[in-house]
């Protein structure tokens, strides 16, 4: 079934797929790896065959779940949905055919608004042209640090109503940040035990980038020992910008 979220920028998460593996720094502490290693502990199905998300190999489990692409379409009141919030759509295990029909969900299912991260810009791109693109889906890519920036770069060739970057956890500065063909950023220090400080210039930076450009900045966190732990406020202000939803994806 979906679920509905506590992560501050959407309202529900829907994971046609499950696993996934390390591809750079920003997947060190994944919550992902340790929410699934406890729903597998707990016997839910979905999670029997996964791998370990930082590990890859000929033991590496990646599960496609052709059953949870009938979910969004049992929902009637419009969604914020956040895709895979498990797992990436885009990563190389996953076929062309399979993405495809996730799109063919998205794009029946218009009353819904879809966000949709990857950290496989690459594969993203190369695969853009080969799908059907709705009105109601905005794609977005991780950017933890500057040593990613090709990640922004590949998802402007994206033909996506909204292009986004989820910069979270932020693990150092995005000097020079460029937002043109961007809609919107998410930023967000890390949680967890051994998470990693994120500072505050480093956020401030990156809002100020977005008021000169007019482009919507979402704070979502400092982070800490557990997600609400450094609170929200940055310089005294909650920042919940978000784009508009399209009027095509709730009429």
């Amino acid at each position: 079934m979906g679920d509905r979220s506590t992560i501050e920028w959407t309202e529900a998460t829907w994971n046609p797929t499950t696993g996934c593996d390390r591809i750079s720094l920003g997947c060190d502490n994944c919550y992902a790896l340790t929410l699934s290693r406890r729903l597998k502990a707990m016997g839910v199905e979905k999670y029997q065959n996964d791998g370990d998300p930082r590990t890859s190999g000929p033991g590496f489990g990646l599960s496609m779940h052709p059953s949870a692409l009938a979910i969004p379409r049992q929902w009637r009141a419009p969604r914020m949905v956040f895709v895979n919030s498990m797992s990436d759509l885009f990563h190389a295990k996953v076929p062309l055919e399979f993405v495809r029909q996730v799109f063919q969900v998205i794009a029946e299912t218009p009353q819904h608004t879809y966000q949709l991260l990857t950290k496989r810009a690459r594969r993203l791109r190369r695969l853009a042209d080969e799908l059907d693109w709705p009105p109601n889906l905005w794609m977005g890519v991780s950017l933890e640090d500057a040593t990613h920036m090709h990640r922004v770069d590949d998802l402007r060739q994206v033909p996506a109503a909204v292009r986004f970057l989820s910069c979270e956890p932020l693990l150092g500065p995005l000097t020079d940040l460029k937002l043109d063909g961007i809609g919107w950023v998410i930023v967000g220090g890390e949680s967890g035990p051994k998470h990693r400080p994120v500072q505050q210039d480093w956020v401030v930076d990156i809002r100020d980038a977005c008021n000169e450009a007019e482009v919507p900045f979402f704070f979502k966190q400092w982070g800490g020992r557990t997600p609400k732990a450094g609170g929200r406020l940055l310089h005294g202000t909650t920042w919940d910008e978000m784009p508009q939803r399209l009027r095509s994806a709730t009429t």
